[in-house]
């Protein structure tokens, strides 16, 4: 019998978060009923998860652990995660492991791509870690992860969310040159917050990006979004939103931030469904095409049906 003690939850943190180890705890809040999800076992749960181990492919559902997995995955919904599972930044709300990358894996794009078809998906999110460590960023493996998706299933459309390419120049335009359907780069919270939340990270330069992309190819989506409940007030919201619509971006997700082990960033406060909704209406108001705002909103949640609104809504824009 093996006598090895298993990992505690803290123990079993700090090693996929070692930066934080010698940060004071945030006791974890308990949520309220309306953040409350079931736990995931249907068989189409149990199904997607076998093939993304069978195809060694990582999913920001999983490494994020994003409370809507259960439900997303129950449809066969998954999005994948490039680039490997080891992040180079150490932003303050983020649950994927921080350290040092390894190798990219040569066969990830046509295993995503092969994903992509065993699940029969119409539409995939294609996200990834930041990877600073890499000349390009990572730009050519989500240039070839397209490209393998589109050779497979030509019929599925396709949205990535990148990282922020930071000193990568041309990274950019690479990956907008290969035309996914929707390109998304988060913003992630109000730019006072970014010394404390997202460190390792530029407010203007994500805004730049998001701007650059529509400049490549005007034809191509964009789409940010934000996590509330960090401390931020109703003022930056609505600042961030008039910046995002200077850059032209047509799609804006607001969520909950849930924290993920008490190293991370506490909790400020939980927002109300009420105060999404107002948040919701402000931004329609301000020109985005469409807005996805609620206590689980996340950048993919939702993803396929929320494109063909996309599509439907620049449509009926167009046609004023």
């Amino acid at each position: 019998m093996d006598d090895t003690p298993t990992a505690t939850k803290e123990q079993r943190a700090a090693l996929r978060h070692p930066e934080k180890a010698h940060r004071p705890d945030n006791p974890i809040q308990r949520k309220p009923e309306w953040i409350r999800v079931k736990a995931p076992t249907s068989a189409e749960y149990h199904e997607t998860r076998r093939l993304m181990r069978e195809l060694k492919l990582a999913t920001v559902c999983e490494e994020a652990a994003c409370p809507n997995i259960g439900e997303c995955w129950k449809k066969k919904h998954a999005t994948v995660m490039i680039l490997g599972s080891v992040c180079t930044r150490a932003c303050a709300f983020c649950n994927v492991a921080t350290g040092r990358p390894d190798q990219l894996d040569p066969h990830e794009p046509e295993n995503t791509a092969r994903a992509v078809a065993g699940l029969g998906m119409t539409h995939i999110v294609v996200t990834s870690v930041d990877r600073d460590d890499l000349e390009d960023g990572g730009a050519m493996q989500f240039v070839r992860t397209i490209e393998e998706i589109r050779a497979r299933s030509p019929g599925t459309t396709i949205e990535i969310l990148t990282p922020d390419f930071l000193r990568k120049d041309g990274a950019l335009e690479k990956v907008a040159a290969a035309r996914p359907d929707v390109f998304n780069h988060n913003l992630e919270t109000v730019p006072r917050l970014y010394p404390t939340i997202r460190p390792g990270a530029r407010y203007f330069h994500s805004l730049r990006l998001l701007q650059r992309v529509k400049e490549v190819d005007p034809s191509i989506f964009t789409k940010s979004g934000i996590m509330v409940g960090l401390g931020e007030d109703r003022i930056e919201v609505g600042q961030v939103m008039d910046d995002l619509r200077s850059a032209d971006v047509d799609f804006l997700t607001i969520g909950q931030y849930l924290q993920p082990t008490p190293k991370h960033a506490r909790i400020d406060r939980f927002v109300t469904p009420e105060e999404f909704e107002s948040y919701r209406t402000m931004a329609l108001a301000k020109g985005f095409l469409l807005v996805s705002a609620s206590p689980l909103t996340r950048s993919s949640y939702h993803a396929d049906e929320d494109f063909q609104r996309l599509k439907a809504a620049r449509a009926a824009r167009l046609a004023r």
